[in-house]
């Protein structure tokens, strides 16, 4: 794998109906669809600044099922950095993500110095399962990143991928391309605030 191409692959993982596609899109896009189409796998390129050039974030928004285990495993050795995300209404949304998480340790060997997110999707929703305190301290036990997101309010979309690619130590990215790149954000102790409705 050529460690310094112009892409940059992010791979998103999670259950089914936990809002992966609608997080993606909402970002790429800015759209939000209100209806759960079920993914097989789908890919889409944004450009971004990349070591003072421009480069292809490249996401692919994977199926939420199980059946595909080969795509999965491909999915990982190519990908650079991983967003895994469960709904904060399903605690078993939360709990499909370890075996995923065991999946990327055993093909990369460890995540010491791959970018990954654990993503707490649907924090407008009221009726929650799952607890921000648990999440952030399971994704202190998995060493990576947390943060709440809502595709449908657009809360912490842009930030959500602003932040992968701040935790990116190999490269220097961001999604800005107009040359005001902002500095490395002091890496903000990785837990980013609670979603809560205006």
């Amino acid at each position: 794998m050529p460690e310094q191409s112009n892409d940059y692959r992010v791979v998103v993982f999670g259950a089914g109906g936990v809002g992966k596609s609608s997080l993606v899109l909402r970002f790429v896009k800015g759209t939000f669809r209100d209806t759960y189409i079920p993914t097989i796998e789908d890919t889409y390129r944004q450009v971004i600044s990349c070591d003072k050039s421009v480069c292809t974030l490249q996401i692919t928004d994977t199926t939420g099922s199980h059946q595909f285990p080969a795509m999965q495993r491909l999915s990982i050795s190519k990908g650079h950095a991983f967003i895994l995300v469960f709904s904060v209404t399903s605690k078993q949304s939360l709990e499909e993500l370890g075996p995923i998480y065991q999946l990327i340790v055993q093909i990369k060997g460890s995540v010491e110095d791959i970018p990954v997110m654990l993503v707490g999707n649907k924090c407008d929703e009221t009726q929650r399962e799952v607890d921000t305190r648990e999440a952030q301290a399971l994704a202190q036990q998995w060493k990576c990143a947390f943060m709440e997101t809502s595709a449908k309010m657009n809360h912490n979309v842009k930030e959500l991928f602003q932040e992968l690619l701040t935790l990116e130590t190999r490269r220097s990215m961001s999604l800005s391309i107009d040359g005001k790149r902002s500095s490395k954000q002091k890496r903000t102790d990785r837990i980013k605030g609670k979603c809560t409705l205006m």
